[in-house]
């Protein structure tokens, strides 16, 4: 299959490739917008003045000024949008109009409050050419830029699509169309494999809706897009609800009406195709370098603080019992993916692995003096904090489970699997709730996982720091800890 997919060209050489965002392209055309404005002005400054003479802080004020009114005017001018970046031709006037009223307004303000004669008239004249053309070039740039890490599939968006009848053929038709092509269809699934080929307008039928789900867990996928009549209403939704569990963006295509009446272009990545959004992944875009950032910031911080205690309680543990002093088990993770969990030994060493987890109960023998005391106090998940350097986990989300457990309470709960939507992490919304420690029902375990889903559907920088701001206070005493 993998030889197939390279064949239509649907992978870079390495077999990786960003998925292009448009809240990432108009954050960073922000900054250099920004940053050719800066750059101009200064440069402008420096080849003019002599700066053992002249006071630099009215032309910085001047700078500022023009910059924030150019941020201000082409967001209303729509020249942060998905369509423009990809046509920046088609756009230079609407460029140039910006830049003249940006200046415009500088001069008018200037002259009411009668500092022009404090400006160098030359300087003012090189700045705003210097800034316009830079901006435009820079677009331009950009453009060049985008179509050719397109064209060698260093930027794309791996797109599934469920359904196989018209309306996924008028769909392929017109992503086929993009240029440049920012999404690359990998597959098509269907569960009416008998009544279709091996391939749908050239792309490959990978299977039925079933495997679909085992599809996107093996394999990187960005966006859904389900192309099935509008009318099948019962069934859209228990493919849509099922596909929520999933790091993926969701899309509902339009219906065969929407294809062949005009429409305003979405300003998404998808141009010129038609559908709604019903599903987004909870880290998408620039969340995805602010949890990263957070996670790494306060993980090192929280290594350098705990580094003596951690050397303590390592010792704690050699001279108590023989074992290891860190306790590995697989767990659970991201999409549902197994990785290995580190914790301090609270238990007595057993080389033997048992085939099932046995979670530990009140007044367990096999929890050491050692063991009970930082269970107690949850000193047993510093190790934890490796995890989340590593990237197999974040310091807040969804406490991992054990394999086995994950797959039984998987069958007895609704929608368990959303909660891996998100990485498992040390402490969460269910923690400081009181979710926490031993789970011997359906019912526990239920409503730890509602606030799990919650937190991955609501995520958010500051609802982190008010979890890992109430942990201080709530989340080390383990009440249910055994």
């Amino acid at each position: 299959m993998d030889d197939q997919f390279k064949q239509n060209g649907f992978s870079s050489k390495n077999g990786k490739s960003i998925p292009l965002s448009h809240t990432v392209l108009i954050g960073l055309y922000v900054i250099f917008d920004g940053l050719w404005i800066i750059l101009s002005g200064a440069v402008i400054y420096y080849l003019i003045f002599d700066l053992s003479v002249l006071n630099s802080k009215i032309y910085c004020s001047a700078i500022i000024f023009v910059l924030f009114s150019t941020w201000f005017l082409s967001h209303f001018a729509s020249l942060y949008n998905f369509e423009t970046f990809i046509t920046p031709f088609q756009n230079i006037i609407k460029f140039g109009v910006v830049m003249v009223t940006a200046f415009s307004l500088f001069f008018s303000i200037a002259f009411s409050l009668d500092v022009t004669d404090y400006f160098y008239r030359n300087w003012m004249g090189y700045f705003a050419i210097s800034s316009t053309l830079l901006i435009i070039l820079g677009r331009i740039i950009g453009y060049a830029i985008i179509r050719f890490m397109t064209k060698h599939h260093l930027f794309a968006r791996k797109v599934i699509i469920v359904g196989s009848d018209q309306r996924a053929k008028m769909l392929i038709e017109k992503i086929e169309k993009e240029n440049p092509r920012l999404n690359r269809i990998i597959g098509i699934f269907d569960d009416r494999l008998k009544r279709i080929g091996p391939n749908v307008c050239g792309y490959p039928v990978l299977g039925d809706l079933e495997e679909l789900n085992a599809y996107i867990r093996n394999n990187e996928v960005d966006d859904v897009i389900i192309t099935l009549p509008w009318s099948a209403d019962e069934r859209l939704y228990r493919i849509a609800r099922k596909l929520r569990e999933f790091p993926v963006h969701v899309y509902l295509s339009s219906d065969m009406v929407g294809f062949k009446i005009p429409y305003k272009i979405s300003t998404d990545h998808f141009i010129g195709v038609p559908m709604m959004e019903i599903a987004k992944t909870p880290f998408s875009d620039w969340m995805i370098f602010i949890k990263k950032i957070e996670d790494l910031l306060f993980a090192t911080i929280a290594l350098i603080i705990f580094a003596p205690l951690m050397i303590l309680i390592s010792l704690a543990i050699v001279i108590e019992s023989p074992g290891p002093v860190i306790f590995r088990q697989k767990r659970y993770g991201y999409n549902n993916k197994i990785f290995e969990i580190y914790k301090f030994r609270s238990m007595t060493h057993n080389p033997k692995q048992e085939d099932k987890t046995i979670q530990a109960t009140k007044d367990d023998a096999r929890v050491t003096k050692v063991g009970k005391f930082i269970r107690k106090t949850s000193l047993d998940e510093l190790p934890q904090i490796f995890n989340v350097l590593d990237g197999s986990m974040s310091l807040v989300g969804p406490r991992p489970h054990a394999v086995d457990h994950n797959e039984d309470y998987a069958k007895v709960i609704d929608g368990y699997f959303a909660r891996h939507r998100v990485k498992p992490g040390i402490t969460g919304w269910a923690q400081i709730n009181g979710f926490r420690g031993i789970t011997d029902t359906v019912d526990k375990m239920a409503s730890r996982v509602k606030y799990d889903v919650y937190y991955a559907e609501n995520w958010s920088l500051m609802f982190d720091l008010q979890i890992l701001f109430s942990t201080l206070f709530v989340g080390f005493i383990n009440k249910n800890a055994n």
